[in-house]
């Protein structure tokens, strides 16, 4: 069977442009650890890719598809299509040399061909002036959005002489309205035969779904132009936009790696291998550029290095100055200086992280004076609370613009001033096409409402959807009758966004666990995360108190701790002396997936929440399956939220226990 030719498509020509050495190690999952999603499909479901392509299909009725995957047949299929004077084609095959694209749509009139790129990210058409730095260059995050569409651009001519090729992006107008209601629905999830999932659109969806388009098309051939020309970024190139093509399309059709200098970039590098990559004999490109260029060896790869350093924007500097580990920085090179504020501010934090490093110390640091400060203006009861939410590019109702927020789930635990833990309530929608938002903070307050107890959040992400919320009941145009009193509540537990017309600050405005750990709290564990995956397991490794307290059968215990979904569960158990990752305990969010892509999609960071959630709930509302596979799905969530919630809950006792230790009970009683 003859070799499957390497091409440089669209996407390794991506990954080529993030950092030219990742084309070496794509595609080789046998000897490379890749810490991106094995299943494209998923992938593409979590960004809103597929069924916002099928949307841009329906805006053009008469469109051909070639549906081959195979490279020859795809390109033929094209070249019969392209015989006609009018023709629209989704997905065109295109071979320049070793360049080969699928443009996502051609609409072919003459000798005139428009390459439509269609991507699912949010634009406003009005502002003309959206992708551009105020000195003309293209802002860095629309960048690799447009040398996508120029690089296809770029093979379309060459390999069509004598025809006008002419670009566009189409992306989610975000400021189109949905003009009917689950309109997000009738682009179902399918499965064949061989277990492949893609979208298709249902029988259902008719012309008035079609009547606003809520993708819009904007013209991009003067950015592509400024690309050729050098002209896109303000950092002079060493390379032309042609001479780099050419360069990853050499390299990658002999296998040859581009030797690409370290940089800060390389913190995002997916070719990095964990411990578990390691045990299956996979080789880590990260490790394997570092040790190149630095002559390292695998014991270099303990220490922490520069990358690692919390919330920096030196971390090329310090590359640049031949400092690559944490250990080499100095006091100068961070500068800790305060901030004015109790605890520690950012600098002063780096600092610590650095210290930490450099002295071996493992053990947690706690600003015991502030967080009993702190612990002391709370009143009890306490709530811990966490949102579960959708942003579709396709949205569920009618009058949502693109991307507009849906809550459809939360947890909520309780903590009395006597200790006693309580998983007080939930809520989750996974019915199909409804609007669940205003019934969402109807349950919500019928649980906060009946004290004036401190409420926790971790992020200021619930906080942001109550704002959205806010909106939503304040432009209904069927607003519910107790629209009113749902806005009063919001108004009650929130602060208002700073753009907003509204403004006001809640006499019970949520707490925010997360500046709370920030300021006062560091586990070296963490290695400079802050996100509740990574503080949650480094402080039931820290804390003899939840040790020993949850090391019991008692979370879901009759004289235990009350949970709505866990019966006598212990949540430490240990491997090798250490906490296992309650996470890693819970089950799959949905089945059919890599344990390697689940925990991809469970990751949380500050700036990403619940991706394993949000794709479980896109699949219940477009896919047809059946009544037990929904009710395994909605378990699984109602645990993954419930555990958040108890997260919070543990990292609070585990700071109560320590502030109240020893000497710090008396202090905290001068507090009072």
């Amino acid at each position: 069977m003859p070799a499957k030719p390497r091409y440089l498509t669209k996407s390794r020509f991506k990954l080529g442009s993030e950092c030219p050495a990742k084309l070496y190690y794509t595609g080789k999952k046998s000897a490379y650890a890749d810490q991106r999603l094995d299943d494209p499909f998923l992938a593409a479901l979590a960004s809103g890719g597929f069924q916002v392509g099928e949307l841009a299909k329906c805006y053009f009725p008469g469109g051909h598809d070639t549906t081959s995957l195979d490279y020859e047949e795809s390109l033929e299929q094209t070249r019969a299509l392209l015989q006609l004077d009018d023709v629209v084609i989704f997905e065109a095959a295109f071979l320049y040399q070793n360049l080969f694209i699928r443009a996502d749509i051609i609409e072919k009139s003459g000798n005139r061909i428009k390459l439509i790129e269609v991507k699912a990210k949010s634009c406003d058409p009005s502002s003309h002036s959206q992708f551009e730095n105020k000195n003309g260059t293209i802002k860095a995050q629309w960048l690799p959005y447009l040398e996508d569409v120029a690089f296809q651009k770029y093979v379309m001519t060459n390999a069509l002489p004598g025809m006008y090729i002419s670009a566009e992006l189409m992306l989610a107008d975000k400021s189109a309205s949905c003009p009917t209601e689950g309109l997000n629905q009738k682009f179902l999830i399918t499965t064949d035969q061989n277990g492949r999932k893609s979208v298709e659109c249902s029988d259902l969806l008719n012309e008035d779904d079609l009547s606003t388009h809520i993708l819009c098309r904007i013209p991009v051939d003067h950015y592509c132009e400024d690309i050729y020309q050098g002209r896109a970024s303000k950092t002079a190139s060493e390379f032309s936009f042609e001479e780099r093509i050419k360069s990853f399309s050499d390299h990658y059709s002999k296998d040859i790696k581009i030797s690409s200098p370290i940089s800060k970039d390389c913190k995002s590098c997916q070719f990095q291998s964990s411990g578990i990559d390691k045990q299956a004999g996979l080789k880590g490109g990260f490790e394997e550029c570092w040790a190149e260029q630095l002559g390292w060896q695998p014991a270099d790869f303990d220490e922490p290095t520069v990358l690692d350093v919390w919330n920096c924007r030196k971390k090329q500097k310090f590359i640049d100055d031949g400092i690559y580990k944490i250990a080499q920085l100095s006091e100068d090179d961070i500068k800790p200086e305060p901030d004015g504020s109790a605890g520690l501010s950012s600098s002063e934090r780096q600092w610590l992280q650095v210290e930490k490093v450099i002295n071996k110390d493992n053990s947690p640091w706690i600003d015991s004076d502030s967080l009993a400060r702190e612990i002391q203006s709370w009143k009890y009861p306490l709530h811990f609370i966490d949102f579960e939410t959708s942003m579709a590019a396709i949205p569920f109702h009618a009058g949502m613009h693109p991307y507009e927020g849906i809550a459809f789930q939360f947890s909520h635990h309780m903590v009395q001033e006597d200790g006693t833990v309580t998983h007080a309530g939930e809520y989750l929608n996974t019915e199909t096409g409804k609007f669940p938002n205003f019934e969402f903070v109807r349950q919500l307050m019928n649980q906060l409402a009946h004290d004036n107890g401190s409420i926790f959040m971790y992020s200021p992400h619930e906080n942001t959807y109550l704002n959205t919320i806010y909106r939503q009941l304040k432009d209904s145009p069927t607003p519910p009758q107790d629209r009113d009193e749902l806005c009063a509540f919001i108004r009650s537990i929130t602060v208002s966004k700073n753009n907003s017309a509204e403004t006001w600050a809640g006499e019970r405005a949520m707490i925010d666990m997360l500046r709370v750990v920030k300021r006062y709290y560091y586990d070296p564990a963490t290695n400079g995360s802050n996100s509740i995956k990574y503080v949650l397991p480094a402080i039931l490794n820290s804390s003899d108190f939840l040790k020993n307290k949850y090391s019991k059968p008692i979370y879901g215990a009759p004289d235990g701790i009350s949970s709505l979904n866990f019966d006598d569960w212990t949540w430490v158990r240990l491997d090798q002396g250490r906490v296992i990752d309650p996470y890693q305990r819970l089950p799959k969010l949905f089945q059919g997936i890599s344990k390697h892509d689940h925990n991809i999609l469970s990751e949380d960071t500050e700036l990403k929440n619940g991706g394993a959630a949000l794709v479980a709930y896109t699949l219940m509302q477009s896919e047809k399956m059946s009544d037990y596979e929904r009710s395994e799905i909605e378990r699984a969530l109602l645990k993954y939220c419930e555990l958040d919630t108890l997260a919070m809950v543990m990292i609070f006792e585990a700071w109560r226990e320590m502030v109240n230790s020893t000497d710090l009970r008396t202090k905290l009683s001068s507090l009072s």
